[in-house]
């Protein structure tokens, strides 16, 4: 009982203060992981989520953060004289894009770096992004319509072709969310999306109920095409991201690929 009670050594109090500062910057960073993971499936480009680490890591103390990003995982180390140097990586798995959420982490970056948030406010405050509800599915459906029937007429297509676009838009929304639900590969979802919007359009013209193909499908063509994930890779190049680049770019032309792959598929049954 003595022993216990007796005074730790310089060296022991030093090793005991640096394990504490040690676990805090554990706890800071494991956050800001989760708002980089988050920021990336939302659609947000690579250099901006290693800048946004970057000014969060020095928000809590580090005098050096180094951050990798690439389109599947992110390594974050970090290094001060009261903890060392730490190190945490994140595995990214699957897209799902919110400009809204997006906007909400860019604030949150924000006022952690202004007004220092500690881990645990970080946490609660990441919580009541996420649970923003997204739009709900009736204006998620009217949107596609909308946006099957606009394209059709901008590209030349009829009235008929606009209404016949829109109501095909509307069908593949409601495939598309029904493959979400089993976490299936986004290129059997273009797939088999690009594949039904192609006969659908077909059945469309063969029953009279419109008059080109074309401009049916180039109207659900237009909701398939990966412009995010395109736009992102360029950015990510112009930047430097050069190897995260070229593979967002690689993965949006194959993406593409399958799309015409699927209505060249459809063309063929008709």
């Amino acid at each position: 009982m003595e022993m216990a009670n007796l005074p730790l050594s310089p060296e022991e109090a030093g090793r005991l203060a640096v394990m504490a500062e040690a676990e805090r910057a554990n706890e800071y960073l494991y956050e800001i992981l989760e708002i980089g993971q988050q920021m990336l499936q939302s659609g947000a480009e690579v250099s901006r989520v290693e800048d946004s680490l970057r000014r969060l890591c020095f928000s809590f103390g580090a005098e050096r953060a180094d951050v990798l990003t690439i389109t599947a995982s992110i390594v974050v180390t970090v290094y001060s004289h009261r903890f060392g140097a730490i190190t945490q990586t994140r595995r990214i798995e699957g897209m799902k894009y919110d400009l809204n959420r997006l906007e909400l982490l860019n604030q949150l970056c924000r006022l952690v770096c202004s007004e220092h948030l500690g881990p645990e406010d970080m946490h609660a405050a990441l919580e009541e992004i996420m649970s923003v509800p997204q739009y709900s599915f009736g204006v998620q459906l009217f949107t596609y319509v909308l946006i099957s029937s606009s394209f059709s007429l901008f590209f030349g297509g009829s009235a008929a072709d606009a209404v016949v676009s829109g109501v095909i838009g509307m069908i593949l929304k409601c495939l598309e969310r029904s493959i979400q639900g089993v976490n299936a590969s986004p290129f059997l979802s273009a797939m088999l999306c690009s594949c039904l919007g192609g006969l659908l359009a077909g059945l469309a013209v063969h029953f009279g109920l419109g008059d080109s193909v074309d401009m049916i499908s180039i109207g659900n063509i237009m909701l398939l095409i990966p412009g995010i994930a395109l736009t992102n890779s360029l950015r990510d190049m112009f930047s430097g991201n050069t190897i995260s680049g070229l593979m967002r770019f690689i993965e949006a032309i194959l993406l593409a690929l399958t799309i015409a792959c699927g209505f060249a598929l459809a063309a063929n049954f008709l």
